[in-house]
């Protein structure tokens, strides 16, 4: 009996700015951290509860003037973690 080549599943994630599905090794993942900490996951593998971005400071201006960081999160963000965030997506996409 012949064995049918497995196709690997992609996996997909919602960008909160956008609202495309994407691959989500193309999105940049945020996280709170138990700690009530607000953070980039570079990785992708820390331990939060996790939205996420397309990391263009676009998608990331849309989420948060629709709040939708803070939906997904489930926690009210101050400015200052805000503006930390918008930094750190700059560094990384170099905008």
């Amino acid at each position: 009996m012949k064995k049918l080549a497995t196709v690997k599943k992609v996996p997909l994630r919602k960008c909160i700015g956008c609202g495309q599905m994407k691959n989500k090794k193309e999105l940049v993942r945020v996280i709170r951290t138990p700690e009530e900490e607000i953070l980039i996951d570079e990785t992708g593998r820390k331990n939060g509860r996790g939205a996420y971005l397309c990391g263009t400071l676009e998608c990331f201006e849309r989420a948060k003037k629709s709040k939708g960081l803070e939906r997904s999160l489930k926690i009210v963000i101050p400015a200052q973690v805000y503006e930390a965030l918008e930094g750190r997506l700059k560094e990384i996409h170099g905008d």
